[in-house]
């Protein structure tokens, strides 16, 4: 009789623990606990096949570089790049100390539109499949 009380017993606090455990506790997801500020030295979004399809970095200075109108040297630059399936970056957004620019490029190279703002000095730059280009200077 005392093993069959014992049993009894046991099967109440398994119940009664069960039941705590699914109506209990507050199982809803706290806003308080979502952090204010994400930090990083680089944020990389990559898609199910673990390729990389935005990413956004701050890349340092270069003064070795050699840049397409001729001037050397490569500024401090925050660059955000928006990739698509085939690993080419489609969109880049550029941010440096002394400018930005906006570079969009269509689905064949080198057909792209890129807007500069560098310096005192701003330029529209128009780019076709076949290789036609036109710089919209002001």
């Amino acid at each position: 009789m005392k093993l069959q009380r014992l049993f009894i017993v046991l099967t109440i606090v398994n119940f009664a623990l069960l039941t705590f455990q699914l109506f209990g506790q507050d199982r809803g997801v706290h806003v308080d606990t979502i952090a204010p500020v994400l930090r990083g030295r680089a944020l990389e979004i990559v898609d199910d096949q673990g390729r990389i399809r935005a990413m956004i970095k701050v890349f340092p200075e270069d003064p070795g570089v050699k840049m397409p109108d001729g001037t050397r040297g490569y500024p401090e630059t925050v660059l955000l790049r928006l990739i698509n399936s085939k690993g080419a970056p489609n969109v880049k957004i550029a941010a440096t100390e002394d400018g930005s620019a906006v570079s969009l490029v269509g689905e064949s190279d080198p057909t792209l539109v890129q807007i500069l703002a560098r310096g005192t000095n701003a330029s529209l730059k128009l780019v076709n499949k076949d290789g036609r280009e036109q710089v919209i200077k002001p």
